[in-house]
């Protein structure tokens, strides 16, 4: 038998005319996972070859092609071993594009394992390749016609079929979105005017009162404030849910955090709720906001504890986990290693309906003025934020487990944590200089310092504040604003450090986005202090910057 290997030259050509054929090739295995691709395709796709490996040939196609080749083309590739001139539509970075595909099974060779081979046209592209090798080869006006009355009409049952599936996923893509964002005003309209209808109350009754001598005006204070926490609470919970409030991860004891917490959760939960905490040995370092992450388990906490309406039991487990590639590329999480988290109890359960939804915003199966709905759409953009997962197992009538995955932090060690909130600490006598171009904000901010004994300078803009630093140099510390017309506060602090590289920074905003924050996390040794805050969030803060 004469030796057919190829040589350096010929293996080229052939990799050559693969790689930059005029059509798109694929090779699948028979998981429909890509194991190789070639430009052209990816080229139309507007990606790297390389970044397809390892996805499924479905990801790859719009909505309606996914349903269509679960439901049509795997099942016919299955039974015969190929199927030709399928229509399709891929999805692009630029738009989707309309395409024809040919498959066929190949067996094992050798040690080579079984593949499906797929050819993809483009679908204008095809049919100018067909009118000219037909013109080609037959010479005659009849089968000219012919072919062009055979294009027009697949070019009809294209362009048709392109459209539909278009409108079809927009009227799907409007009504899901109006439907978002009807439940999203609906529950902040209703949360928002009963908090603001709590302040605005007790304001015109403190006004009354003053205005007659009465100063017995505690209680109002007290619900005002109450009624402004939980509406700044409920920001919050919003900015999390949609991965926009700044976390501060660190190297994280999850173990010394959970049995931290054992006390708070005792006295919260109340007596028929038995907790238990079970902590692995060897448990590794996580890398998660330990203030976020303790609001997270004490949500996970008394949901489950509304589910125990007679008593039960609260089980909190830690353990290391390894999340595989299938598990990831199922979840839309990184594989590799996690700390995981999982509270479990032994209420009512969830239906399979509500677990569907129980993400959403707003979404709550208690009575109305019970909660908010927010609870677990914060813990759902927590663990999405900090690189992890969560996800919920449960059974009617036997409990449920909500598994909260959060990223192994290698190589440095556990943070102490940050302390729980305690009473204000003493002011100081240091110069700030507050920037903020809220005239609201920056008086309360600028009394609110002089009422701890701190000397105050103030200003609205960036330019402005230059001028102040320059002219006092006794400012030891700079309080800005981040967000703030011309010069924002960063750029602020960068000049302002460049002038007095001794200058100590604290920013503060109520939503930033790509100044201090990067990826959802605040950038490394950056001092910032969320909005609204109240006096003892800022004496603290001040302070601990100040005391370095």
């Amino acid at each position: 038998m004469p030796d057919r290997s190829l040589n350096a030259a010929e293996y080229d050509d052939l990799e050559d005319l693969f790689e930059n054929a005029p059509c798109g090739y694929l090779s699948l295995g028979n998981d429909a996972r890509i194991r190789r691709c070639n430009r052209t395709l990816a080229r139309w796709l507007g990606v790297e070859a390389t970044s397809l490996l390892g996805t499924r040939f479905p990801d790859l196609l719009t909505i309606a092609g996914k349903i269509y080749f679960e439901t049509h083309f795997a099942p016919l590739l299955k039974m015969q071993g190929f199927f030709d001139e399928v229509a399709l539509d891929f999805a692009a970075a630029g738009g989707s594009f309309p395409v024809l595909v040919n498959a066929v099974q190949r067996e094992a060779q050798g040690n080579s394992p079984p593949f499906i081979r797929v050819t993809v046209f483009k679908a204008t592209d095809r049919r100018r390749y067909e009118r000219e090798l037909l013109e080609a080869r037959q010479n005659a006006d009849r089968a000219r016609e012919e072919l062009a009355a055979l294009n027009e009409v697949l070019e009809r049952r294209v362009t048709n079929e392109v459209t539909s599936r278009l409108q079809a996923e927009e009227a799907l893509r409007q009504a899901q979105k109006m439907e978002a964002v009807g439940q999203l005003t609906g529950g902040i309209a209703h949360d928002f005017n009963n908090m603001l209808a709590g302040v605005i109350g007790a304001l015109n009754l403190i006004q009354r009162r003053l205005a007659r001598g009465d100063v017995d005006v505690d209680k109002f204070i007290e619900g005002g404030l109450d009624s402004a926490y939980r509406a700044a609470s409920l920001t919050q919970r919003l900015l999390q849910f949609s991965r926009q409030s700044p976390l501060e991860p660190v190297s994280l004891d999850v173990n010394r955090l959970c049995q931290g917490m054992t006390e708070l959760l005792v006295r919260t939960l109340g007596e028929t709720i038995k907790v238990e905490t079970v902590l692995s040995a060897g448990l590794w370092n996580a890398k998660a906001d330990p203030v976020q992450l303790e609001n997270v388990v004490l949500n996970l906490a008394v949901n489950a504890r509304d589910a125990m309406r007679d008593g039960g039991y609260l089980t909190i487990e830690t353990s290391n986990a390894y999340v595989d590639e299938t598990y990831a590329t199922q979840n839309q999480l990184p594989a590799g290693q996690y700390v995981l988290i999982a509270v479990s109890d032994t209420g009512h359960g969830m239906s399979a309906e509500v677990i569907a939804k129980v993400f959403e915003p707003f979404f709550t199966t208690k009575p109305v003025g019970k909660g908010t709905g927010l609870g677990m759409s914060q813990v759902y953009g927590f663990a999405k934020q900090s690189g992890g997962h969560v996800k919920i197992y449960s059974e009617i009538g036997h409990g449920t487990t909500v598994k909260l995955y959060l990223p192994r932090q290698v190589g440095v060690a556990a943070s102490p944590g940050r302390p729980r909130v305690q009473d204000a600490p003493n002011g100081g006598q240091e110069t700030i200089l507050v920037v903020e171009d809220d005239e609201r904000v920056r008086n309360f901010a600028t009394e609110a310092l002089r009422e701890l004994g701190y000397q105050v300078l103030h200003t609205s803009e960036g330019e402005a504040a230059l001028v102040v630093l320059q002219a006092h140099p006794q400012v030891e510390l700079l309080f800005t604003d981040v967000v703030m017309p011309g010069m924002t506060g960063r750029q602020l602090a960068d000049q302002a450090i460049a002038l007095r590289p001794d200058l100590k920074v604290l920013y503060t905003t109520g939503y930033t986005r790509n100044a201090i924050v990067h990826n959802g996390m605040v950038d490394a040794g950056t001092n910032y202090m969320q909005k609204p805050y109240s006096l003892g969030d800022l004496a603290r803060k001040v302070r601990g910057v100040l005391d370095g």
